[in-house]
């Protein structure tokens, strides 16, 4: 291990990610970084799998630290990352980041130079009397390859995005220098089909286990429908069940087809990541995925050329 300082457990849905980073933690004395946009909001815990019983005296990081509402962006992963990572070095433990959210996977891996941006008002006056068309066409001048498409699509988004971006540009000569990461990549790897079998059981188990309920104690708790679809898949869907938008089998079907285009495009990711230079080194769900990834540590790992 003395070659890497960080190891990288990366997946589609439903692979067995936090199982696999939390046997590799306890084995290795490690504490897991989770990459989950959803897994750091309080009270979103069955429909973003968090799974806290799985850790059991492993520490995590990044899990349940703000409330649902809060904004909480690629930016402030990024900088919670290279906290826990300085945290987890001082303990003299081993940071195993594990997680499926690409942008915040690819922050790291990829080293984006990411800055505060604060509000400003006089920017947003000017910005609010463009076209939707006329901002998309700024962002992308400032940005050409812009990484979160989502931004594209919502005003608001746009607006907060140009205003980082003139941030970032007027700030580049004194960036903070980022931490050098010396990172082991496992992916774990599943047969298709085996993979849609999954992500339809886990469901099932999700729906039995209280995951309307939990979307509907949040909005009880005054999480408003609106932000509750802004967290996507279960929680949009679900939203829209529960306020009669939608029947229950149209939920159950739609979910279903949502989170295995979820996977697909997981799926491509992983690819685009390799294609990159980042080399994953890949292990068989269908075996003992923990003594795969050990054998890694222990033997020269290959790339994948």
């Amino acid at each position: 291990m003395n070659k890497y300082n960080l190891l990288v457990i990366l997946g589609p849905t439903a692979s067995g990610k936090t199982s696999l980073a939390v046997k590799l933690a306890r084995q290795l004395d490690g504490e897991v970084i989770s990459a989950d946009s959803r897994q750091v909001y309080r009270g979103l815990d069955i429909g973003s799998g968090k799974d806290l019983e799985e850790y059991q005296e492993i520490p995590y990081h990044l899990i349940d630290i703000v409330d649902p509402g809060y904004e909480y962006s690629v930016f402030d992963f990024q900088k919670g990352f290279y906290s826990a990572f300085e945290v987890i070095n001082k303990n003299h433990n081993l940071p195993i980041l594990a997680g499926g959210s690409a942008l915040y996977v690819d922050s790291v891996l990829n080293g984006y130079r990411m800055i505060a941006a604060p509000e400003n008002i006089s920017l947003r006056k000017q910005l609010a009397e463009k076209s939707h068309q006329q901002l998309i066409e700024q962002l992308l001048e400032l940005k050409p390859k812009q990484h979160n498409t989502t931004d594209l699509k919502d005003t608001e988004r746009l607006i907060r995005a140009i205003e980082i971006a003139l941030a970032e540009q007027s700030a580049k000569a004194t960036l903070p220098t980022l931490p050098k990461l010396s990172p082991l990549i496992i992916g774990i790897k599943w047969q298709r089909e085996i993979t849609r079998q999954r992500i339809t059981a886990r469901l099932k188990q999700r729906l039995d286990n209280g995951m309307l309920e939990e979307v509907q104690s949040l909005y009880d708790a005054g999480v408003s429908w609106k932000t509750l679809e802004f967290y996507g898949l279960e929680y949009r869907l679900i939203a829209q069940y529960l306020q009669k938008q939608l029947s229950f089998n149209d939920m159950y079907q739609k979910l279903n087809t949502a989170i295995h285009q979820f996977a697909k495009k997981q799926d491509s990711w992983l690819r685009r990541l390799e294609k990159q230079g980042h080399a994953i080194q890949w292990v068989d769900g269908q075996k003992d995925t923990y003594e795969s990834a050990i054998s890694l540590l222990t033997e020269p790992v290959h790339n994948n050329d």
